[in-house]
């Protein structure tokens, strides 16, 4: 394989940079990760992830280029306590107000929490020969050429240095620096523009605890998802996912302020108060494990790199340097791994104009995972942000397509298959289905009631 240069440097050791750092070690002689914190003992949260302590979806198609990047790397993670499962099947889903059916899809989905995770990828990423990560190291700036077209490196600073500064040559540096990334600063200092920046204000806050899982916990399944029902009286949700090491891991999220208190009775009471009593159930009855952990998530930010006329040569910004979206529909990861793929196929054509072709198709893979989410969160009516009148017709499609899937199977799959970033959300608007949304939704009442644990619909 030709190489595209001598070094790559990457900038932050998160799921995003490992990704990136990943696909660059086959194009580049050397790749370093530059990583601020330092790395904990596998399978403890980093203090650079702050919604590590919290409940976290790997959808089954980044579960399936994860694999293709690291082969072997289900097993592995499935050796240490992971869990694996049909999405539609081991999980039970709950939204607007009722329980999706319970269908079979071979879609799998892997269940680990995100150290564990993390920690098993950092190890096969720094596993490879010509891949090193500098922990404790701060990136302060880039390193420009002569005429101020190409970024040539980074300066940073090490920790136990005394603030000293040094400098680190590159061919291509990526900030993978999280929705905190400093590069839209370090372009204005260039004289670059920044890029454009979008944002829908959602204020969520999130809590999390583990428990201890029993088997018989939910009728059998290995998660339960019970999303917050779209209208004035539930902006309440919830998820558990059995996680390794015999354990439940719970988070209940809550929109505009509306959150959870770190404590046992708030905890219990905001359980409490979900339209389906199925989580509260579990958790007032088993063994909690630790402290409540909470994490707040102010707004979905999306910066338009892809629309900018000027963009200096050996830098690109990737994961949620781009785009970030509400943690609640576990996307990150995914998107992630999508725009691994993305990178992967621009190198494979060349480093001309690389910045620019690859911010056009990380564009395109964070479309779809961002009309989900804002699209999700503009069906709570206090969310501020417009509402074109596609928006609306979708977000009123939506909710008789979950009314639908309470009782049709292939309305369910096609769900998931969007959901799981199988499939683009158009697909979930074929008239195949969409015929069949008109039917659940002319035989069946508006509501259905939520079964309780363990009392899953009649599947097929």
């Amino acid at each position: 394989m030709q190489r595209a240069g001598s070094r790559a440097v990457v900038i932050g050791a998160s799921m995003g940079g490992l990704l990136a750092a990943r696909v660059l070690a086959d194009r580049y002689e050397e790749v370093t990760v530059l990583e601020r914190d330092t790395f904990p003992p596998a399978g403890q949260a980093r203090k650079g992830v702050p919604q590590g302590r919290h409940a976290h979806g790997l959808l089954a198609r980044g579960r399936e280029i994860l694999e293709e990047l690291f082969p072997g790397l289900t097993q592995e993670l499935l050796d240490q306590g992971a869990l694996r499962g049909d999405v539609t099947w081991d999980v039970r889903w709950g939204l607007d107000g009722g329980m999706h059916r319970r269908v079979r899809s071979g879609m799998e989905g892997l269940l680990a929490t995100r150290p564990l995770l993390e920690a098993q990828v950092r190890a096969r990423l720094l596993a490879l020969p010509n891949v090193r990560a500098i922990e404790g190291c701060d990136v302060s700036g880039l390193v420009m050429s002569e005429d101020n077209a190409r970024v040539t490196g980074v300066r940073v600073r090490r920790q136990g240095t005394d603030g000293a500064e040094e400098t680190i040559a590159a061919d291509l540096v990526v900030d993978a620096g999280g929705r905190g990334s400093r590069t839209p600063a370090w372009l204005e200092a260039l004289g670059y523009a920044p890029p454009e920046e979008e944002q829908v204000k959602i204020g969520v806050g999130y809590a999390s605890r583990f428990y201890r899982r029993s088997p018989e916990d939910f009728g059998g399944a290995l998660g339960f998802f019970a999303a917050p029902a779209p209208d004035a009286r539930h902006k309440r949700g919830g998820l558990a996912l059995a996680q390794e090491g015999d354990r439940w891991l719970v988070t209940l999220a809550g929109y505009l302020g509306d959150h959870a208190t770190p404590d046992e009775e708030g905890f219990l009471a905001y359980a409490r108060s979900f339209w389906t009593p199925a989580i509260y159930d579990m958790i007032s009855r088993a063994e909690p494990l630790g402290e409540i952990a909470t994490y707040k998530y102010q707004a979905n930010q999306r910066r338009h790199y892809e629309r900018l006329e000027r963009f200096p040569e050996g830098l690109l910004v990737f994961g949620d340097a781009i785009c970030s979206f509400n943690p609640i529909y576990g996307q990150g990861m995914t998107v992630a791994a999508l725009e691994a793929v993305a990178l992967r196929e621009c190198l494979a054509e060349g480093d001309a104009r690389l910045a620019r072709r690859f911010f056009a198709r990380a564009s395109k893979v964070v479309d779809v995972p961002w009309s989900i989410a804002v699209g999700g969160d503009l069906r709570i009516p206090e969310v501020e942000a417009p509402r074109p009148p596609m928006v609306r017709f979708i977000n009123w499609y939506i909710g008789k397509l979950q009314v639908a899937a309470r009782r049709d199977r292939e309305v369910v799959l096609a769900f998931q298959r969007v959901n799981n970033l199988l499939a683009p959300p158009p697909s979930i608007l074929h008239p195949r289905i969409a015929l069949r949304v008109l039917r659940e939704n002319l035989r069946r009442p508006r509501r259905a009631r939520a079964p309780r644990p363990g009392r899953a619909p009649a599947t097929t």
